[in-house]
């Protein structure tokens, strides 16, 4: 499963990790994607969605349902 947060579409950073004599080794910065499960009131059931700690935030703030709209509305399944 790809590091990707489905309601932000947050992916992962890439860059060098550098040493202390200046070597440089490639290295990635994953999003703190979280497994979570919502109960939408509009489709009548629950939905499963991996969702980063920002996207959670985002989901308190906006709505659920507001937030699976949006979601579907771009394509993704839910």
């Amino acid at each position: 499963m790809s590091a990707r947060c489905q309601v932000l579409g947050t992916v992962p950073g890439f860059g060098h990790s550098v040493s202390h004599s200046h070597v440089r080794t490639k290295r990635r910065w994953d999003p703190n994607i979280q497994k979570k499960r919502y109960w939408v009131p509009s489709l009548g059931r629950t939905v499963t969605l991996r969702v980063s700690a920002k996207g959670i935030r985002t989901i308190d703030r906006k709505g659920i349902d507001v937030v699976v709209s949006e979601i579907l509305a771009r394509g993704e399944r839910v």
